[in-house]
Order: C-alpha cells, then structure tokens, then sequence
C-alpha cells in the first residue's frame, strides 16, 4: 500500500517533469528553425541559434513562421514575403505617407538563394542582361565579368534580400526618383523613412560596393542583427553553389558588398 501510495502521490510530478522537458527540446527546435524570436513590442534576437541557412537565404519563407506574404495592394503581386515586425513597420510608413498623398508600393522583398541563383547565372550566362549589356560577351574573362555583374547584383548567398527585412519600393530605376512622382516619394523617405526603421541602403558618393539604389530600403531594427551574425557564421566556404563562385574569395565580396559599403546606419557597427 504505501507503494501505491508513493506512486499515487508523485505520478502527477514526474509526468509533468517528463512534459517540461519535453517542450525544451520543442522549444529550442523552434528556435533553431525560425532563428528569431518576434513580439509586437520587442525584437530579441538569440545569436547562437540564427542558423547559415537562413542568412544565406537558402530557406522557404512559407515554412517560417517570422514570415508573412505581403498583401496585395501593398505588394505589387503575389507571393512576395518579408519579416513580419518588418511589414507591420511598413505599413504604418504607408499609411502616414498616404495622409501626404505619398503612395508607396513594395515591389520586391525576400529572395531565395535560389531565385538569387537564376538572377546570377542568367547574367553570367548572357541570358539576361545587366545595366544594359550581354555580361558573357562583354567580359570573356570570368573574373572581370563576375566584378561587372557585381555593380547591379548580389551573389547568391550574400543579398540582404534573403533576410527578409530589405524590400524594394516602387520603381527599379535611380531615374524614376530623380524627377516628377518619383523625386516627391524619394524625398519623402530619405525624411521619414527613419522614423519607421527603414534606411536606404546603398546611397550615392560610396568608394565601393554597389551602385546606388534609389528604391532599396532596409529594416535596421533587424538587419542590424542578421548583419552582425552574418560576420560571426558566413564565410567563403559558404558562398558557392552558382556561376563565378570560385572568384567571391579573391573580389572580396562579403568585406566589399555585405558588410561594408553600405550606409552607417544600416552596419552592425555604425561607422565600421
């Protein structure tokens, strides 16, 4: 009887104790899967658990629960995702530019390393063409033609697209915002943008990196982070897989395009 009774008495605690130990694990397999911790008032960000694949964008945003698909008119189409604290941030951008009858459209947000990947070879490729011109004709050499593609596309593996916090707004063109509709939104964002988190990435005047982009915007509430764990995890071992990918190493890519370059406020460390 008084075995009974043990049994009777701490059952209940050692079932719950199992159960607890079990939603550990369940928890951190969460974690590692999703690599970001959201709520609506707070960002924590756990560096150990942001795992390469998902700062090489070899991920499906479906499968992620950070993740929303933007919705159309917001979006320009169908399909397209970003960080869900991102888009909330985006959308009250939208909507106090609309009260200044400013109208602001994201036309593209995260890419896959594999959407990336067909970007790239198809202009290495010659198949499509970058700033105008046939890359496989214009540079026979491997080398150069991979440095001229560099000037209006990421390598896959190192576009802040894949973390879904940059997005594309409006046109994908420095002229349309030079003039006109576009030079009256471009100047609305480089005032307010800020205010919601959002930095234009790559600006004028920069000794390297990418050519300016006018309609390139990122959320540094998280890119800043992703950044940071970019520089502790990502290295040349990891950036292969496409076209040219033998030549990131010697271009120096990651240092030049990724982590430097870029404007102040959107590095890890502003000013570095």
């Amino acid at each position: 009887m008084t075995f009974i009774r043990f049994l009777l008495l701490f059952a209940p605690l050692l079932f719950s104790c199992q159960e607890s130990t079990q939603s550990v694990h369940e928890n951190q397999n969460n974690v590692a899967q999703t690599a970001v911790k959201d709520t609506s008032t707070e960002q924590t960000i756990n560096y150990q658990d942001i795992e390469k694949k998902f700062l090489l964008g070899q991920i499906k945003p479906q499968q992620n629960d950070q993740f929303v698909e933007i919705p159309v008119p917001i979006a320009n189409r169908e399909n397209l995702y970003m960080q869900k604290q991102a888009l909330e941030s985006f959308q009250k951008m939208q909507k106090t530019a609309s009260k200044e009858n400013i109208q602001l459209q994201i036309i593209s947000a995260f890419r896959s390393f594999t959407h990336q990947k067909w970007i790239w070879n198809s202009k290495f490729n010659g198949k499509r063409r970058s700033g105008g011109k046939n890359m496989a004709k214009e540079f026979p050499d491997p080398q150069k033609r991979v440095q001229a593609i560099l000037n209006y596309s990421a390598m896959p593996g190192t576009s802040r697209h894949h973390w879904g916090t940059d997005i594309d707004i409006n046109n994908l063109n420095n002229s349309y915002f030079e003039s006109g509709k576009g030079k009256t939104e471009y100047e609305w964002l480089k005032k307010n943008a800020h205010k919601f988190g959002f930095y234009q990435t790559y600006t004028a005047n920069r000794e390297d990196g990418y050519n300016e982009e006018k309609w390139h915007w990122s959320y540094t509430p998280l890119a800043k982070d992703f950044s940071y764990n970019y520089k502790k995890k990502i290295s040349y071992a990891d950036i292969k897989g496409f076209k040219g990918s033998e030549h990131a190493q010697d271009l120096k890519v990651i240092e030049r395009y990724v982590l430097n370059n870029i404007n102040n406020e959107c590095m890890h460390e502003p000013g570095n």
